[in-house]
């Protein structure tokens, strides 16, 4: 197992967050174009569509970090949010769809005031799982959706301009990046001599891309064709996935209310994407989803297909041959899933012992110093457990999920 390869980014501490803010507001114009555009060409449904989208997304994201801020018992990292906090902001700034610039400010603060500290945190301490986590919850409740939408667009439109390929592929690229980036944070739970070096992380970009790109075309290409049944199909597959993150026993968030949220994006996410969100029996949790997913999705190829040979005279011709669709997409998704298969069995780590870097409460020693969470393995139970609550439950609970 390759263990040589510290996860640290080439690029200085400083400019993570700074790029992410760039990339978020890119986001957000290229968002307005999307809407833009579908305007001009009087797609107005699609409009709306995607207007509800970003608009539902967004306000999931804030309800999030707003939640994450309230549970904070902890004294708040960066002076900018203790501000915020002082003058009574926090709200407000997340009313106003600002949370997740408050957090790149602080992050940002962080890089800037105490880079050594966040040296041997590999970044912005607490804030950067908050927000890999939330950038997580908006690629599945944002970009994805939005995906289908526009690859529904370009199916209406007959052929695929260059720029609109490109969109595509990016949006892509996009998702599995997130995916990665939780992936890299998920690295700095380990101690060094154990650490995943970046071929692990290309293998697990690869197999993300070539499991969602599939789900998403064939969810796309259902829409495109039967457009009355999607809204069905969605709410009829988010219950059980609702339902079967209930049956896990999820405890992630602080309050029980926020956990009922949690489980319903969950189920939104596990639409497009599997995601871990407990321990036990996590290769069968997997197999199931993996073989009801694949299924599902022969399902959606095999309506599509057949309702285009039945109109095929009343439709219009697909910028792609459907056969290369029908052939093609099912060979990428078991390529995805063996590619999955080489990162267990040749990089991810086996029940490490989990680490956290976390600020000393003393306020006479302000040094940094590693907490353990402890190995993986079910402990006793006639050892004591000290509780983990706000931002170390948190930490603690994707670490674990994820190594388990």
């Amino acid at each position: 197992m390759e263990r040589r390869c510290s996860p640290k980014c080439p690029l200085p501490p400083i400019l993570r967050p700074l790029l992410g803010s760039v990339f978020f507001l890119v986001d957000v114009v290229l968002d307005v174009f999307n809407i833009v555009s579908l305007y001009q060409k009087g797609e107005y449904v699609y409009v709306v569509l995607l207007i509800t989208v970003l608009l539902a997304s967004s306000v999931l994201a804030q309800v999030y970090s707003w939640m994450w801020y309230s549970d904070c018992k902890e004294t708040l990292e960066s002076r900018v949010e203790k501000s915020a906090r002082h003058h009574g902001l926090i709200g407000l700034l997340h009313i106003f769809q600002l949370g997740m610039f408050l957090r790149f400010a602080g992050v940002v603060e962080i890089n800037i005031c105490n880079p050594k500290q966040n040296n041997k945190q590999g970044g912005a301490g607490s804030l950067n799982p908050d927000m890999s986590m939330l950038r997580l919850i908006e690629a599945f409740t944002e970009s994805a959706p939005q995906l289908v939408i526009l690859i529904c667009v370009t199916i209406q439109e007959q052929e695929m301009q260059l720029l609109q390929g490109l969109k595509i592929a990016g949006s892509f690229g996009a998702i599995a990046l997130c995916l990665l980036s939780y992936h890299r944070n998920m690295c700095k739970f380990v101690p060094e001599d154990q650490k995943m070096g970046w071929s692990s992380s290309a293998v697990f970009f690869l197999w993300n891309l070539l499991l969602i790109t599939p789900r998403v075309l064939a969810v796309a290409l259902f829409a495109s064709i039967l457009p009355c049944y999607i809204a069905a199909h969605f709410l009829s597959w988010w219950v059980l996935l609702f339902l079967w993150a209930w049956r896990q026993k999820t405890d992630f968030m602080e309050t029980e209310g926020g956990e009922w949220l949690y489980r319903a994006t969950i189920g939104l996410i596990w639409y497009f994407s599997w995601f871990n969100v407990s321990k036990g029996k996590t290769k069968v949790k997997s197999n199931i989803y993996h073989v009801c997913m694949g299924a599902d999705m022969g399902l959606l190829l095999g309506l599509w297909f057949w309702k285009r040979s039945v109109e095929s005279a009343r439709l219009s011709p697909l910028p792609v041959n459907p056969y290369i669709l029908i052939g093609g997409l099912p060979v990428l998704y078991i390529t995805g899933l063996l590619l999955k298969l080489l990162y267990y069995w040749k990089f991810h780590l086996s029940l490490p012992r989990l680490i956290s870097s976390v600020r000393d409460v003393p306020q006479t020693e302000s040094k940094v110093q590693e907490e353990e969470f402890g190995t993986i393995m079910p402990e006793p139970d006639t050892e004591p457990q000290r509780p983990f609550t706000g931002i170390h439950k948190r930490r603690r609970n994707m670490a674990v999920n994820f190594y388990h």
